[in-house]
């Protein structure tokens, strides 16, 4: 274990938390924790999409999959009747629920290239940072840029052909909707159990530790890791009155760095937006998004101190280097196109019943099978 960073992390997350409460009121103070909650619980169950996909792709391996679909799962079963009536413990919610079109079908294709070059999605970006990788820092600081970029252009990726937004509660009643996702759920399951089943890869090995033992100190097995971010996703909705996301915060510090640079964003169109507007107006700070990214990266550097595990390593293949780059600014910019990521549109989005989600899916995994054929062009292995 390394003490000094547990006892660094866990301070600044109990410390930033009385901060924020203090100045924001105690719901969003509690978003900085709930974020350490979900850094450590992606960096113990190692739950990535980007690996994930890969496996699924290249090996045939698809534990990690039906570990998401199980994720799903739940999660829309919890957000149910919190959709249905509008609120949750007294407080409005609403779900992430945008339209489905052109600009997510590219946008998600362009993010799940980048899963593969950059190293990470959008929360695997974080946690992996958080652990100690100095490789998706790079990404990171492209991905924000990237982010920017899609702002500048999002409206008119936005005014392309699309079907709008579709809430499968609305569209066919709450009954049938869920009967529809589950259904949905459970083909995926099969069919990745099928797929498997024909590329016969070696059985994944368990840790034989103690499950108390591992609770703190990791690794947990994967379906742990799925209960878990389908509760926390659950109590963001609960806090924050809407689904855990990633990416806007990284629009929002990239719009922040450049008007310290000078350069005019407050007049892009979407910046005149209210959202983005007030977003812009007020500091990092006050954005919630923002917080619970901070507390990803906190709770997953906890997570991998409390492992003995934190051990940055400076220094990459210029290949690796080109492809965190690029692979980060195609992560930014689909992202903005698709009205988020692997988690504030599919993850949030399907849990939501929203119709972009299960595109984004679609078109999402579509974009890992180009970036795994991309990889071995910038020295990257598929194992």
């Amino acid at each position: 274990m390394n003490r000094a960073v547990a006892a660094a992390a866990a301070a600044m997350l109990g410390a930033g938390a009385w901060m924020l409460a203090v100045s924001y009121g105690w719901r969003h103070g509690a978003l900085l924790p709930l974020g350490g909650l979900l850094g450590l619980a992606l960096y113990h169950a190692a739950f990535g999409f980007t690996a994930a996909w890969r496996a699924l792709i290249v090996h045939g391996r698809g534990e990690a999959l039906r570990a998401q679909l199980a994720m799903l799962a739940l999660a829309s079963a919890l957000f149910l009747p919190a959709l249905i009536s509008g609120s949750l413990f007294g407080r409005p919610v609403t779900g992430a629920v945008a339209p489905a079109g052109v600009s997510v079908a590219v946008g998600a294709f362009l993010f799940g290239i980048g899963m593969q070059l950059g190293g990470g999605c959008a929360s695997g970006t974080l946690f992996g940072l958080g652990g100690g990788s100095v490789r998706l820092l790079v990404t990171l600081a492209f991905f924000i840029a990237g982010s920017l970029l899609g702002t500048l252009h999002a409206p008119w990726w936005y005014a392309q052909p699309s079907l709008g937004s579709v809430s499968l509660i609305d569209a066919l009643g709450a009954g049938p909707a869920l009967a529809v996702q589950f259904g949905a759920f459970a083909v995926l399951w099969l069919g990745s159990v099928a797929w498997q089943r024909r590329r016969s890869p070696v059985a994944l090995s368990d840790d034989p530790s103690p499950p108390g033992a591992r609770l703190l100190r990791g690794p947990w097995p994967v379906l742990w890791g799925a209960v878990a971010l389908a509760l926390l996703n659950w109590a963001t909705l609960a806090l924050a009155g809407h689904p855990w996301s990633i990416t806007f915060a990284f629009s929002l510090w990239g719009a922040k760095i450049a008007q310290a640079l000078g350069v005019g964003v407050a007049g892009w169109e979407f910046w005149t937006w209210p959202f983005p507007a007030r977003a812009l107006a007020r500091g990092v700070a006050a954005d919630g998004t923002s917080v619970m990214d901070a507390g990803i990266v906190l709770g997953a550097a906890l997570a991998a101190a409390l492992a003995g595990r934190f051990r940055p390593v400076w220094g990459m293949p210029w290949r690796a280097l080109l492809a965190s780059v690029i692979g980060g600014l195609l992560l930014g910019y689909g992202a903005r196109l698709a009205f988020g990521c692997n988690i504030g549109a599919l993850f949030s989005g399907i849990a939501s019943f929203s119709l972009h989600g299960w595109l984004w899916l679609a078109t999402g995994l579509a974009g890992n099978w180009a970036g795994v054929r991309l990889r071995r062009s910038f020295g990257l292995s598929n194992g």
